[in-house]
């Protein structure tokens, strides 16, 4: 147990520094077998590995067929120009909203979090200029629309963090609608109640916008580039969501993703030359992603396989309440550790995914619920500082942890968070 514990800890603290977890994980794989009594070569050759190979088997075709549709949509202009129809729509009196409900889009349409975050920070940078809105907020409202409901919370999202408990508990991605609509709902209104304010005690201290320091015109770049139709733009994401979630069609989401790509190349058949070189780049992109949870998920491997787990299965099925309780802390303490939602979520499902199908048999507790509550959960501490996303959009945005990690926090961490008990208490009355 203690082993498993140092692992941990050697994980977050590694990962925090910044090094890659693709090489962070199977050596605190190690450690953890080394202090369970497994001899480490086998551990690391076949336990770590058929843990990581398992994961790439199952899910590097959605991983893959995601980032090239997002790909697609960013090199098309597609996603451009549907978040800057829906903010033209809501205007620069309500900037905030604006760039929470286009990332909120891009992201529910599948397309994934940092082409949102690129294709969204010019057209907010246009917004907070007009409105004269200070741009340290820009993280907070793009982390809210992008990094929170529409990842983990919305039913029928294509986004993998929905995605990944479908093998653990035989659901579908409309899992528990009822929890999940609740938990988005909770998440948007108090997110943007919050972002409000700041807005306000900002304007009270004189503090409005400041140019950003010139790397390249962002806004000109953004107005000189001609962007399609915005309704043929949705209509890949529609493609995508549909034939996702609607009974007459209920297809495998890799057919989905295909389905959306045929789409976007098709509507805009005059980008035709890039189509290949865009491809080619959002399959590149999808190996580290993949390659990324895997680690993590052999990692949990390793900890399923040595004596201290029943330990640790122990102490986490003990927490007093239902088994939701538990499973909601396990998933979020894992998801900080790693600075990975998906990855945290895939150790603790690869670790624990089994015993709670079980529990879910056992209590009468509907595999739904547990299917929603691990995929909010994998949304709440893994946006600490050390989180890729995190740093991205700070770097995307000019912006340091001191000016706008509070937000962050508060949008995308502390908010995910507490959706997890809302959707608990209805779970436990039956309503899911």
């Amino acid at each position: 147990m203690l082993g498993i514990i140092i692992g941990l800890v050697l994980l977050m603290f590694l990962a925090y520094r910044g090094y890659s977890i693709i090489w962070v994980a199977p050596l605190c794989a190690l450690v953890v077998a080394l202090t369970g009594g497994l001899e480490l070569l086998p551990a690391y050759k076949d336990t770590y590995m058929t843990g990581f190979v398992g994961f790439t088997k199952s899910w590097f075709p959605v991983f893959m067929l995601g980032a090239i549709f997002g790909a697609l949509m960013d090199y098309t202009g597609a996603a451009k120009s549907i978040a800057k129809w829906l903010t033209k729509v809501l205007g620069p009196k309500r900037a905030i909203l604006s760039v929470v409900v286009g990332c909120a889009v891009l992201t529910y349409g599948g397309i994934s979090l940092f082409v949102v975050v690129f294709a969204m920070y010019p057209l907010a940078l246009d917004l907070f200029r007009e409105a004269n809105i200070t741009r340290k907020i820009i993280p907070g409202a793009i982390a809210l629309g992008s990094f929170t409901f529409t990842m983990t919370a919305v039913p029928g999202t294509p986004q993998t963090q929905n995605l990944i408990p479908m093998d653990y508990f035989f659901t579908t991605p409309t899992a528990a609608p009822i929890m999940g609509i609740t938990a988005a709902v909770f998440i948007f209104v108090l997110g943007y109640a919050y972002l409000l304010w700041r807005e306000k005690k900002f304007t009270a201290k004189g503090e409005g916008f400041i140019e950003p320091e010139k790397k390249g015109n962002t806004s000109v770049e953004s107005e000189s580039q001609v962007l399609p139709n915005p309704f043929i733009s949705f209509l890949p994401l529609l493609t995508v969501i549909l034939t996702l979630n609607l009974e007459v069609f209920k297809w495998d989401i890799v057919v989905c993703l295909l389905a959306g790509i045929i789409v976007a190349m098709i509507t805009n058949p005059h980008k035709y030359l890039g189509f290949t070189k865009s491809i080619s780049t959002g399959a590149t992109s999808s190996i580290t992603a993949i390659i990324n949870t895997s680690a993590a998920v052999g990692f949990g491997a390793i900890v399923k396989s040595v004596p201290g787990f029943k330990t640790l299965t122990d102490m986490l099925i003990g927490i007093k309440g239902s088994p939701l309780i538990s499973e909601a802390v396990a998933v979020n303490l894992l998801a900080g550790a790693t600075g990975s939602a998906s990855g945290g979520m895939g150790i603790a499902l690869e670790a624990l995914g089994e015993k709670y199908y079980q529990l879910a048999l056992e209590t009468g507790i509907s595999p739904e619920a547990f299917h929603r509550v691990a995929s909010l959960a994998s949304g709440g501490l893994d946006t600490l500082p050390h989180n890729g996303a995190v740093l991205t959009l700070l770097a995307v945005t000019g912006l340091t942890h001191k000016d706008s990690y509070i937000d962050i926090c508060v949008t995308s961490l502390i908010l995910p968070v507490l959706s997890s008990i809302p959707a608990i208490i209805l779970a436990s009355l039956g309503i899911y």
